[in-house]
């Protein structure tokens, strides 16, 4: 039984952290022999919101008298939790003039939060009058997504309403709504909500006309919450890729140390044949490579030979 070593030192010089390399001393014959990984340390470093997935944007609306403006909110690559989402959001919105205070608390149109009780995320939207609440102050004038200027004028509307979110595809997926789901502008509170269903996100609409929606699906706030080991000179008829040979799910908070260490090696065969090197590398659940954002890993692969059967697969 031999084992090998890989760690920073091995990794491709690509930026993306996920391959690694290991070159033999000299070529090896790998006929009759087996592979298994042994151990894995590394940080659990790869970004659930970024703008390679393409799930780093959504949308609202705020209408200055009668024109309505759309906003883009875009999340900087990270790993990000519910309430880190709606932070980036409230940032977005004071930078947009598109909120009110009243000296000591700012009051934004929405907010999303987590509904553990429901495994949901819960978007509210809020009633956005045409004069400032008692109160209250005016907000700076909102900015013109077109120009970047002041829009000028009034900052209220002309007929009181809610804003319109909108989650694009992508980003839908991670807070469990459809793609494309948009809520309810209740323009002049005229928006009755049907009997809450899945369907409707559970709309719901309070006595202050405050709009509530839940989450119709599981939000899958990390879309790679397993990662795939894929290996060369491997050729399992069983799976898809064939190249895979191990599956490492974090079980620590974002940004601490995962070690995992499989109580029973998992053996792949390797192809029959002379070797000079192995490639290893970080797949996401969507089979492609994964960004991985700290270099710093080390990870151990045992090779045995054929007549070590007693070591587990004949």
């Amino acid at each position: 039984m031999f084992v090998l070593v890989l760690n920073q030192s091995n990794l491709i010089p690509d930026g993306q952290n996920n391959k690694l390399l290991y070159k033999f001393p000299n070529s090896v014959n790998l006929t009759n022999k087996y592979i298994a990984v042994s151990s894995i340390t590394m940080y659990y470093s790869w970004f659930n919101i970024s703008a390679a997935i393409g799930n780093n944007v959504f949308t609202y609306t705020w209408t200055a008298a009668a024109t309505t403006y759309t906003y883009s909110i875009v999340i900087p690559d990270g790993i990000y939790e519910v309430s880190d989402i709606n932070a980036i959001a409230q940032f977005a919105m004071i930078a947009n003039g598109t909120y009110w205070s009243n000296g000591t608390f700012n009051f934004y149109p929405f907010d999303l939060v987590l509904n553990p009780t429901r495994y949901a995320v819960q978007l509210n939207t809020y009633y956005i009058p045409t004069t400032a609440p008692t109160g209250t102050t005016t907000p700076p004038n909102p900015i013109n997504p077109a120009t970047g200027l002041p829009v000028g004028g009034s900052p209220w509307p002309t007929v009181a309403r809610n804003p319109v979110v909108t989650f694009p595809a992508n980003f839908s997926s991670l807070v469990g709504y459809t793609a494309g789901f948009a809520s309810n502008a209740n323009i002049n509170n005229v928006f009755v909500p049907s009997t809450p269903t899945q369907a409707t996100n559970y709309a719901t609409k309070s006595s202050t006309n405050t709009i509530s929606y839940l989450s119709n699906a599981a939000p899958q706030l990390q879309p790679n919450n397993s990662v795939y080991l894929s290996l060369s000179n491997i050729n399992n008829p069983y799976s898809q890729p064939s190249s895979i040979i191990y599956s490492l799910t974090p079980n620590v908070a974002a940004g601490s140390v995962i070690q995992d260490r499989p109580p029973n090696f998992m053996w792949n065969k390797l192809i029959d044949g002379t070797y000079n090197q192995l490639l290893l590398s970080f797949l996401g659940t969507n089979l492609q490579p994964l960004s991985i954002a700290d270099p710093s890993m080390t990870i151990l692969l045992t090779i045995r030979d054929k007549d070590e059967a007693w070591l587990g697969t004949k």
